[in-house]
C-alpha cells in the first residue's frame, strides 16, 4: 500500500500596521560654554581626560568655547550625555545638554 503524504504550503502572514513611529531618538550633545575662571590649558586638559580627544581636537574645541562662548563636545544617549555633563562639573566647566536638532 502506497501512503500519499499531504504537504500544506506556506502561508503568508500578513503584520497589522500599528502606526508606531520606528524613527530612533535624535542623539543628545552636551555643550560647553565659556567661563571667566578656568585656563584655556586646563579645558583642553578636562576634554582629552573625560573624552580621550586627542590634544589637537581639545585644544581646537577649547578655542571654540572661547571664541564663540560655547562648543558642542560630545553626542550621545541621553544617559551618557547626563554623566558627561555631570563630570564637566565635577570639573568645574559649565556644561549643559539638549536634543541635536
Amino acid at each position: 500500500m502506497i501512503r500519499a503524504e499531504t504537504i500544506t504550503a506556506p502561508t503568508r502572514e500578513d503584520i497589522p500596521d500599528v502606526g508606531e513611529d520606528v524613527t530612533p531618538d535624535r542623539p543628545w550633545i552636551v555643550i560647553v560654554w565659556n567661563d571667566p575662571i578656568n585656563l584655556m590649558s586646563y579645558v583642553t586638559y578636562v576634554f582629552q581626560k573625560l573624552f580621550g580627544y586627542p590634544r589637537e581636537k581639545a585644544h581646537k574645541l577649547m578655542m571654540q568655547v572661547h571664541v564663540d562662548g560655547r562648543s558642542v563636545v560630545f553626542n550621545g544617549t541621553q544617559e551618557r550625555c547626563e554623566a558627561s555633563v555631570n563630570a564637566l562639573h565635577e570639573h568645574g566647566l559649565w556644561a549643559t545638554m539638549q536634543k541635536d536638532q
